[in-house]
């Protein structure tokens, strides 16, 4: 009876502590609008102007074969 009465009110915590919340955020007075930061002018590119081109080498194949043909058997002719 004791356990009943005890996971009865615990129970009721969540419940609780839910009503509370939404009633703390319906009093809330909403925030005013954050003024708006100054915007930086679309011709302003980095210092020192664009990156030069770097030229890369090409990508080796996958972790199966590093790009190599595959090899093929040798024709070996049958008499």
């Amino acid at each position: 009876m004791v356990e009943i009465v005890f996971l009865m009110l615990v129970l009721k915590l969540p419940i609780v502590y839910l009503v509370a919340v939404v009633w703390w955020a319906v009093r809330a007075e909403p925030r005013p609008p954050e003024p708006a930061v100054l915007q930086v002018a679309p011709d302003a590119g980095p210092p020192g102007g664009p990156r030069p081109f770097r030229s890369r080498r090409p990508r080796r194949g996958g972790p199966h074969g590093g790009g190599r043909p595959a090899r093929r058997e040798s024709r070996v002719a049958v008499r």
